[in-house]
């Protein structure tokens, strides 16, 4: 267990390359360095990298279960505060973050889940509606409008101008974001109207009228008790103290929870497709699933999808005080990635790690020392479930309508969208719409 310590500061080994060489070694080809980095150095490593400084680097899942069970030995720094606001849960630490993560799960748990079920099918149906036959085309930008729809209505509720508006705006702002969220800090400032910084503030601004403006209405709403939306429920939703969340806050929180819960189950959807056309086998068996009635390898495929295709590389925690993690002993101000995509491409946690196979998990459920999309401890992702839920629903509604044409074409390689690693592609596909037998 992670421990404060006086102990001597005592790093595990790592590349001794000068700070910009790995730092470049990274930018060129993150996982083939990061692999290099383990096979040599073993399951927990040091690196010195630009953005994050001197780090320790972490595959292992006993000492990856130490960080996300740390408490106040550890903080999340990270960049999306400064792009989200004060107010989000990326920039809160402690105990700030324990009452917010507090308010923020039942909206997003449970009963209200099977209301937003409904939601994320019309979303999904509307969407496949416009899917061409018979033609390649990329599944990413269908994806982004399921997840974006879904989760504008699970939070807004009811259609409305502000909602259309936010529709157009949100995705430009979240690529934008999560671009400038692993930029240096000289480029997170504006330098003006048409700067990456200055746009971004001026498309936050827009947000922030739009989300205000829903807000206040909400907060004069006679029917907000009655109201299911996520919206709603934060309005409503008082701490320890009986102190509503402020609107300020509630404006950065709501950003975040459509931030977070947009780009990246998009991408991890995309991600199935492009795993299931290379992997026919698993394809006929989960059409044959879904057909039937059951659910278990569709589960099973939505976790393999995110163990084989991380979307996010890594989660960041640095030391608050000097901090005994294992045998190693870490300053403070020191940090720790535990890395996402090596826990979970590690032959020492999964056999045969470079195979997609979704029967990994038929049997039991994935373990969260080694399986991380989400993050862990208290800091675990709070849509997790919600995320869950869609990509089920949108997976299954996808073979009960289109056959999905496999291909033999060599597999779309990860490419950088700031904080998100898609198909290179988009996800190309080739669907046929099936008999109505099957069809919706």
């Amino acid at each position: 267990m992670a421990q404060p310590t006086t102990d001597p500061v005592r790093l595990p080994p790592g590349p001794t390359l000068p700070r910009i060489v790995q730092g470049a070694a990274m930018l060129i080809d993150r996982p083939r360095a990061l692999d290099y980095a383990r096979r040599r150095h073993g399951p927990v490593f040091s690196a010195s990298l630009p953005l994050f400084g001197d780090t320790v680097i972490l595959s292992d899942p006993d000492l990856i279960k130490e960080v996300f069970t740390a408490g106040d030995l550890v903080e999340t720094i990270t960049n999306l505060g400064d792009v989200i606001g004060p107010g989000s849960t990326f920039s809160l630490n402690g105990a700030p973050h324990l009452a917010r993560r507090k308010l923020l799960v039942p909206p997003l748990h449970g009963k209200r889940m099977q209301e937003y079920e409904n939601i994320i099918e019309e979303e999904v149906r509307r969407e496949l509606s416009s899917w061409p036959e018979a033609t390649p085309f990329a599944t990413l930008p269908s994806m982004m409008r399921i997840t974006l729809n879904a989760i504008l209505r699970a939070v807004f509720g009811a259609e409305g101008p502000e909602l259309a508006a936010l529709r157009e705006l949100l995705p430009p702002a979240v690529l934008l974001a999560s671009r400038l969220t692993v930029m240096p800090a000289a480029l997170r400032r504006d330098y003006g109207r048409w700067t990456p910084w200055g746009r971004l503030e001026r498309m936050r601004r827009e947000c922030d009228e739009l989300i205000g403006t829903l807000i206040r209405r909400a907060r004069t709403s006679p029917d907000l008790d009655e109201r299911t939306d996520v919206l709603a429920m934060l309005v409503a939703a008082r701490d320890d103290t009986g102190r509503p969340i402020p609107d300020d806050h509630l404006i950065d929180e709501l950003q975040t929870l459509l931030a977070a819960g947009h780009e990246t189950t998009a991408t991890t959807l995309a991600w199935a497709v492009e795993r299931l056309r290379r992997h026919p086998d698993v394809l006929a068996e989960l059409v044959a699933e879904v057909d039937a009635g059951g659910s278990d390898l569709l589960q099973a495929t939505v976790w393999e999808v995110q163990r084989s295709r991380p979307v996010i590389p890594g989660v960041l925690r640095v030391t608050t005080r000097r901090t005994r993690l294992g045998e190693w002993v870490l300053p403070a101000g020191h940090s720790v990635i535990a890395s996402i995509a090596l826990s979970h491409a590690s032959p020492d946690n999964y056999a045969e790690p470079r195979r997609f196979d979704p029967t990994r998990f038929l049997d039991a459920k994935p373990d969260t020392s080694t399986w991380i999309p989400y993050g862990g401890g208290v800091r675990r992702c709070v849509g997790a479930a919600f995320a869950n839920t869609e990509m089920l629903i949108t997976l299954r509604e996808m073979l009960r309508t289109f056959t999905l044409e496999p291909t033999s074409e060599p597999d779309e390689r990860p490419r950088s969208r700031g904080i998100a690693n898609a198909p290179a592609a988009g996800a190309i596909a080739v669907v046929h719409r099936r008999g109505d037998e099957h069809g919706r």
